[in-house]
């Protein structure tokens, strides 16, 4: 029955994640907002919506380490794994903001969450108030930026002609699809870590992360191959944001997530690190201002090699 269970609660999460997505980037176009916006903001948080549910669902059921260790997780699979493939499959470019803005930015919030991990242990509510208040300028200067350079390329999904009752039905499906999703998926997946006697932080770094990373999956593939390359990237470095910015911000306030296995920071947050500060020289080895094929290669072999030694 975990096993059911934990599948229902995929499948459950990946269908509520492209109605979501689906959804929430038909309203932001009507909105008028910029692609750019659209990629760190809507959509990110749109993907971003089964980490956070995941994560508030466990940390109030008292499963801490399936709440850090999904986030985590998330952050590791959506840099090697989805990007890694989405480049393999559709060459990336990238603007120069990505570089000396949006990664930085990244960066700058994984070394925060670090910090604050390794002080106590644990995150508390002014340590998720200060990310929510990081988030918010963020979203208010990119708003900002985006109509500064008045960047109107909202022609990228046909999603985006969908009357008002379509959009509407689809972010409720979503919502719905998310909300029993995250129930079966935790279930299912404390089922099975009790079952074959692996630690709740092993299943939540890989399966429950990969659960929830497969939305970031989706939107990204079929914003490559829709030409929207900015968007796809811009989609990973966002959903990373808003993984730490938005999902720990709201569930350490709504409750303290402390760490019970001692492996999330002696180890996979340290995969996190380094695979993000990867990104800048990887931009830049082998062909210049492109990730292309090789480096999604190099990104896709790190990812299993971090799977194989965590079992």
């Amino acid at each position: 029955m975990d096993v059911l269970y934990l599948i229902m609660g995929l499948i459950a999460l990946v269908i509520g994640g492209e109605f979501l997505i689906k959804g929430a980037i038909a309203l932001a176009v009507k909105m008028k907002v910029s692609m750019i916006v659209i990629g760190l903001t809507v959509v990110s948080f749109a993907t971003s919506a089964p980490e956070l549910i995941v994560s508030v669902y466990s940390a109030l059921n008292g499963h801490p380490d399936i709440a850090l260790g999904n986030v985590i997780g998330s952050n590791i699979a959506n840099i090697s794994l989805v990007l890694g493939l989405t480049a393999i499959l559709y060459p990336l470019s990238f603007e120069k903001r990505l570089y000396r803005f949006d990664i930085p930015v990244m960066l700058f919030a994984s070394i925060l969450f670090g910090f604050f991990l390794y002080t106590n242990s644990s995150l508390i509510f002014w340590e998720g108030f200060v990310f929510i208040a990081l988030l918010t300028v963020l979203i208010i200067y990119l708003i900002s930026v985006s109509r500064k350079e008045n960047e109107q390329k909202n022609d990228a999904f046909a999603s985006a002609e969908m009357p008002i009752y379509k959009w509407l039905s689809f972010l409720i499906i979503g919502g719905l699809s998310l909300y029993f999703g995250t129930q079966w998926l935790v279930g299912g997946a404390t089922g099975i870590a009790r079952l074959i006697g692996v630690s709740e932080r092993v299943i939540s770094v890989s399966v429950v992360a990969f659960g929830t990373s497969v939305p970031e999956l989706a939107a990204s593939i079929i914003a490559a191959s829709k030409k929207e390359k900015g968007l796809s990237i811009g989609n990973l470095i966002g959903s990373n944001l808003f993984n730490i910015l938005a999902v720990m911000g709201v569930t350490s306030m709504i409750h303290p997530v402390r760490v019970i296995d001692q492996g999330l920071l002696t180890n996979d947050i340290w995969w996190m690190f380094g695979l993000a500060l990867l990104l800048l020289p990887l931009m830049f080895f082998f062909t210049r201002k492109r990730i292309g094929r090789v480096e999604g290669i190099v990104l896709f072999v790190l990812y299993l090699v971090y799977i194989f030694f965590l079992f």
